[in-house]
């Protein structure tokens, strides 16, 4: 077994390779911050991870043909962790002088929402539980402001601001929709007819389905104008005669008002989305986007300095095997048991604070269970890196309490559990509130008043 070691953030970038495309993502990042810049917005990079199965969190080693084997079904509790099931809204730690982690298959460990893959040629990973929530509620709430442009970094899969409305597990959109028979009486078949009849599918229970293809996930620079939402389609986007796609009516006015919005922001260039999967890719671009934010100047030549936020609510993971340790091909089950030592992967928010996001409001998130140590131990982070303020939360609570910690200062902010629905029908999410104060914390901060959260 190898020696573990802790790595400093540059010993780190040396030895892990760069994501593909980094040099592209960052030059999008400084056209977008630039364009915005130009139209007096500030900027916020929002970080975000995955909310993953149950059967796969808490560093538990993911072999898909094992893993049923091995998992206890998921209990109601951890069904109802992984995502807020509302409607639409507004918008096996190491000992303590252990550096490394050493794992048993089967074992677990507190990692976070990047994965960290076991082998070059990926099928075995370790994951960690975190939702995405947060982060994709957030990013909305931002871009109502309409003050800030928002640079959403986030989990691959993970949930995403405006479609998260409609996730997989909540308010899946095929149940939403209905099919409605086209006009010409003389086309249809029948109640009773064998399905093949009636659709006419040559023989299958339903014919082939098209390739789709993944829109853009940020509009182009050169794409401002607001769409013209009075017709639904133009003369020439008429379908012909035949079956069409009909929202059910309850669902119609949420899921306009929805599209609205994200339509307007894409026309508006206020969202920019960049996708990472493993803690490596992550770091890379954390440090890339930091950098190119911090640097962009506006056409007065100022740099976007203390107008940018950095939001890090993605959970990383505290451990990885460096790139020059990992198996290249797939980790073989037939020999046993397996171990596998992990070294701990850089605290990077120092060097985040005083190089990459120089003058930038850093915002970070704590998670506890123990009520008697969140406090304290936002408190030592603050102290320890520098950053302006720690969001500090407890995992049984999240949705409902925060508090705001500084160096000098605490404050929660509450909303009820059962939060009262607003004038306009939509549902109340502590994330509106949580953004509503850090904009404000950072207006003031940003025009040179002392940090206060009371």
């Amino acid at each position: 077994m190898g020696e573990s070691r802790t790595f400093s953030a540059e010993e780190f970038f040396a030895q892990q390779p760069p994501p593909k495309d980094l040099d592209r993502h960052l030059d999008e990042v400084g056209r977008f911050v630039e364009a915005n810049l130009a139209k007096g917005r500030k900027v916020v990079l929002i970080t975000v991870s995955l909310a993953e199965p149950p059967n796969y969190s808490h560093g538990s080693m993911c072999d898909m043909e094992e893993a049923y084997e091995s998992s206890a079904r998921p209990t109601r509790r951890d069904r109802g962790l992984t995502e807020d099931r509302s409607t639409v809204t507004r918008w096996g730690s190491p000992k303590p002088q252990q550096t490394g982690l050493q794992l048993v298959q089967g074992g677990r460990a507190d990692s976070g929402g990047t994965t960290v893959p076991l082998e070059h040629n990926v099928v075995r990973f370790l994951d960690n539980f975190s939702a995405g929530t947060r982060g994709a509620a957030s990013a909305e709430h931002f871009l109502r402001t309409g003050r800030y442009a928002v640079i959403f970094l986030h989990r691959q899969h993970s949930l995403q601001p405006f479609s998260r409305h409609y996730s997989h597990s909540t308010n899946p959109f095929l149940d939403l929709l209905d099919i409605v028979d086209e006009p010409d009486a003389s086309r249809r078949t029948e109640p009773g007819a064998p399905a093949h009849e009636q659709d006419g599918n040559d023989q299958h229970l339903f014919p082939r389905i098209p390739p789709m293809h993944s829109p853009p996930t940020s509009p182009s620079l050169q794409h401002r104008t607001l769409p013209d939402f009075g017709n639904a389609l133009s003369a020439e986007a008429q379908p012909p005669n035949g079956p069409t796609i009909q929202i059910q009516p309850p669902h119609l006015a949420p899921m306009l008002s929805l599209l609205k919005s994200y339509k307007l922001v894409k026309s508006l260039n206020l969202l920019h989305s960049i996708h990472f999967t493993t803690v490596s890719d992550y770091l890379w671009l954390l440090r890339g986007i930091s950098r190119v934010m911090s640097q962009t100047k506006d056409q007065q030549g100022h740099p976007l300095g203390k107008r940018g936020m950095y939001y890090l609510a993605a959970a990383v993971s505290d451990f990885f095997i460096p790139y020059t340790r990992m198996s290249e091909h797939k980790i073989q089950s037939g020999k046993g048991s397996l171990v596998i030592e992990m070294d701990q992967v850089p605290k990077v928010l120092k060097t985040m604070v005083d190089e990459w996001a120089e003058q930038g409001f850093i915002v970070s998130f704590k998670l506890e269970t123990d009520p008697a140590i969140l406090i304290p131990k936002a408190r030592v982070a603050i102290e320890r890196y520098g950053h302006q303020i720690v969001v500090g939360n407890l995992l049984t609570t999240r949705k409902h309490e925060v508090v705001f910690v500084t160096k000098d200062e605490e404050n929660w902010l509450r909303i009820p559990q059962a939060a009262p629905m607003a004038a306009d029908g939509a549902n109340h999410e502590i994330e509106e509130d949580i953004i509503e104060h850090l904009t404000q914390l950072h207006e003031k901060w940003a025009d040179g008043a002392a940090l206060s959260v009371k």
